[in-house]
């Protein structure tokens, strides 16, 4: 045999190998064909060729698994306990780019299924290798380790704590000052998964200067950087009062409020996010978010989009109210209850109905002024539908029924509260005889008004118990009118005229 046809077979074993991890990795593209080739033992069979002799076959092979492993759990367990990882992480500190590029894609398609895979991850060494790719000189690379370091930390403190010790995040800022914008956004993003966790993880982002860089990049024209930019930003500004102020040294008002009118959607959940988490912290926060213009440009937002885009803005007029009444008022001019109401209306989640249902209750609780501008929007009857409803979540209900309360205890305005006589069940009935007991005693137009339209002999049909506190209001309102007016409108009051017409003799001429 010559030498030639000894090379031959030498090549065709090549040629079939190359071809095998290439189909393999384009079948492994496609979720249906995933079963098939778990079943047909392709893991095994993937594992050797990573030390394929061929650079290309390394790196298909490599893809190939990273797609396996990307699909779900079980894939990604089989990395782990086929013995995988290790190969992976030496062959990513030696390799060439595309390896590298290649292997980092496997290890964030294991990582980001659980923290024990991402566990696993650590556990053979993978941190230190990524955080040197962080450096390489090919900003491909750099984005794959920087995405697969993310997915590792963005399950629990102590595998972000794992990612910071390895020393990830100075080079992480430094990734977000790179020109491209793939880079930007993940390691933005890794920033962000880092940070959420605890106000100490969110420190050591502070402290080698990310905010600065972040809140460069708040009007950067791609949407998808934005969104991870006011992510991360939300993340370190949630923690606490000093590092939320620290975002807002950083000058992000009022360029922040530009992105409550983007085109994408999520660009303005985010930054309806990031200013939620600024102003929930302390009252001269949320003044400094009402200065801005804050609060307006959050409620037209509102009034933009709809579903779970809604849901931070709506929490963040619930914490500027709940503040002072002075927050709150500032949230009533804005012309946020029409807003909040239309939220309770027509969204279908339960979740961002109790959300606006708080959000009222917050903004309505602190004076009759307060409480009339919510009652005038005619949201009480529809708090007390979903409080009564057998369909609203129990949350909803809860807080349907908190804010019925807390807006009833200071509401004085009577058209309001009148319909709540005949539909509110006693534990909510109470409260609004309460409300008229205290407004009747100094309003003569309001009594009247409140006889003709027929509350009166409604309050004389409650039942209450013997020297409850609602035969007390009832009491109270009664003495409000002459005797024999309460009496008229007393239930068997006409049973009893007819009576005395009956037994009533005519004196004879």
């Amino acid at each position: 045999m010559s030498q030639r046809q000894v090379l031959q077979v030498f090549e065709q074993y090549q040629k079939a190998r190359t071809q095998f991890v290439q189909m393999v990795a384009e079948l492994a593209t496609r979720p249906q064909n995933i079963e098939s080739l778990q079943n047909a033992g392709v893991m095994s069979l993937l594992r050797p060729l990573l030390l394929d002799v061929v650079p290309t076959i390394q790196q298909t092979a490599a893809l190939a698994l990273g797609r396996l492993a990307n699909y779900n759990g079980d894939l990604a367990e089989a990395v782990v306990k086929g013995d995988i990882l290790p190969q992976l992480v030496y062959s990513l500190a030696e390799q060439n780019r595309f390896y590298k590029k290649a292997a980092a894609f496997v290890l964030r398609a294991v990582g980001k299924h659980s923290p024990q895979l991402a566990q696993a991850i650590v556990d053979c060494g993978a941190l230190d290798t990524l955080v040197i790719c962080l450096e390489d000189f090919d900003p491909g690379v750099k984005e794959a380790a920087a995405w697969a370091l993310g997915y590792i930390a963005r399950h629990n403190a102590e595998l972000s704590q794992a990612v910071v010790d390895a020393g990830a995040v100075p080079l992480l800022v430094l990734c977000i000052q790179e020109p491209e914008i793939a880079l930007k956004r993940i390691a933005a993003s890794a920033l962000s998964d880092i940070s959420k966790h605890s106000p100490e993880l969110a420190q050591t982002v502070v402290d080698v200067g990310a905010i600065a860089h972040l809140a460069q990049m708040i009007l950067n024209p791609d949407s998808k950087l934005k969104r991870q930019v006011l992510s991360a930003l939300s993340q370190i500004a949630k923690h606490s009062v000093d590092l939320a102020e620290m975002v807002v040294e950083a000058e992000i008002f009022p360029v922040v409020l530009t992105c409550l009118k983007d085109k994408d959607d999520y660009v303005k959940k985010n930054a309806s996010t990031l200013i939620r988490e600024i102003a929930k912290h302390t009252p001269e926060l949320s003044q400094l978010i009402v200065n801005t213009g804050g609060v307006a440009a959050v409620t037209d937002c509102i009034g933009s989009c709809k579903g779970n885009i809604r849901l931070p803005g709506i929490m963040m007029l619930g914490y500027v109210a709940a503040h002072s009444e002075n927050l709150a008022m500032a949230v009533i001019v804005s012309k946020a209850v029409p807003q909040l109401s239309v939220c309770l209306s027509e969204e279908p989640e339960d979740h961002i109905k109790a959300a606006a249902a708080w959000a009222l209750g917050q903004i309505g609780r602190h004076t009759p002024e307060h409480a009339r501008a919510v009652a005038v929007t005619n949201t009480l009857p529809v708090l007390l539908s979903l409080y009564m409803s057998t369909e609203s979540s129990e949350d909803l209900q809860t807080k349907s029924k908190k804010a019925i309360k807390s807006i009833l205890q200071k509401c004085t305005y009577l058209p309001a509260l009148e319909p709540f006589l005949y539909d509110a069940p006693p534990n909510i009935l109470k409260h609004v005889v309460g409300q008229f007991s205290k407004v009747l005693p100094h309003d003569s137009k309001a009594r009247r008004l409140f006889v003709t339209s027929g509350g009166l002999k409604k309050v004389q049909e409650i039942k209450a118990g013997p020297g409850s506190l609602l035969q007390e209001y009832i009491n109270s309102i009664n003495s409000c009118y002459p005797e024999e007016i309460v009496r008229y409108y007393s239930p068997g009051y006409s049973d009893a005229l007819l009576q005395r017409v009956d037994s009533y003799q005519p004196l004879a001429n």
